[in-house]
């Protein structure tokens, strides 16, 4: 193949991620040409409204996929928490390459860290996952809804708007944005959402030719640790945007996998950890899914849902 169509967001963000696929595939093949086919989601045209209420952040990628099963595009680069546990008939996720950091970052011009923050003190993230872990560390924050492209977000808190912001340090690696203040916010303190961090590489599924063409951007360790924390997803039945995490890590031959569901004021968190040999982490991810929803997390997961909060 001598031209790749890579379908993506606009965002400044997602730009950066397709122009970074680009540049290694150029790298790789010299004299390969590579075009950006740029696709206005429905996530991306409605940001008065948090995600959980139309339709979660697999809006993110709908029309990004209607393209590669229409040949409008020959792959798609995602940011993987952002795409759904379930994919659409006919295409794969074929490629991860390698993952930047899966944590989140508490961002704020004037306060050090979440234990700094006074009381009433207005936070903004419109994540459950991580509105529920920031109430049961402070109960006593004004968490409020924060859409947006990340440096829109970013924005909005160095004009005033927010006392601190969460969101994803990979995000801000990335774009090499900065505040006054940031903490890394990790495990066990708090977990990131699945996969986040990650990348990955969606294309039709009868083109096998693009395994191979793209087979030395895949970072096997990354792809494991994903694989298994979107089985976790799968075996949760869960959308991105219900107060569910999920963090493994790889240590030679092993992968050890945590998942994380809490209810919508953080009063009750189910977490569960295993650890499996890292050819089984599909497996890992559903053996810590049953595990959380046998232990409590099923009862959490239906009142999220019959609360209208998460969908």
């Amino acid at each position: 193949m001598n031209t790749i169509r890579i379908a993506t967001r606009g965002s400044k963000l997602a730009l950066w991620q397709a122009h970074h696929i680009s540049g290694l595939l150029r790298a790789q093949y010299p004299g390969m040409t590579v075009e950006l086919n740029i696709i206005k989601t429905k996530g991306d045209k409605i940001l008065d409204v948090p995600l959980a209420k139309i339709g979660g952040k697999g809006l993110f990628v709908k029309e990004i996929e209607e393209a590669l099963l229409a040949d409008e595009a020959d792959i798609a680069v995602h940011s993987m928490k952002d795409v759904p546990a379930q994919l659409p008939e006919g295409l794969k996720l074929g490629i991860i390459p390698e993952r930047e950091q899966p944590t989140d970052s508490f961002l704020s011009v004037n306060y050090p860290d979440i234990a700094s923050l006074p009381a009433g003190a207005r936070v903004g993230t419109s994540s459950l996952r991580r509105q529920t872990q920031l109430m049961g560390l402070r109960r006593d924050l004004c968490i409020l809804s924060l859409r947006g492209n990340l440096d829109t977000r970013v924005g909005k808190l160095m004009a005033g708007e927010f006392d601190a912001i969460i969101v994803a340090t990979a995000g801000m690696n990335r774009l090499e944005l900065s505040a006054p203040h940031m903490q890394e916010l990790a495990p066990p303190m708090f977990y990131p959402a699945v996969a986040q961090g990650a990348l990955g590489i969606e294309y039709r599924a009868d083109r096998p030719q693009l395994d191979e063409l793209l087979a030395f951007l895949d970072h096997a360790p990354s792809k494991i640790c994903v694989e298994a924390e979107r089985s976790f997803l799968f075996g949760l039945d869960g959308g991105c945007q219900v107060p569910i995490a999920g963090y493994a890590t790889l240590s030679g031959t092993e992968i050890t996998l945590t998942g994380l569901v809490a209810d919508l004021c953080g009063e009750r968190v189910i977490r569960r950890q295993a650890t499996a040999l890292s050819h089984a982490a599909v497996e890992l991810g559903a053996q810590v899914a049953k595990a959380v929803l046998a232990d409590g997390g099923k009862e959490i997961l239906d009142e999220v849902y019959r609360s209208g909060a998460a969908v």
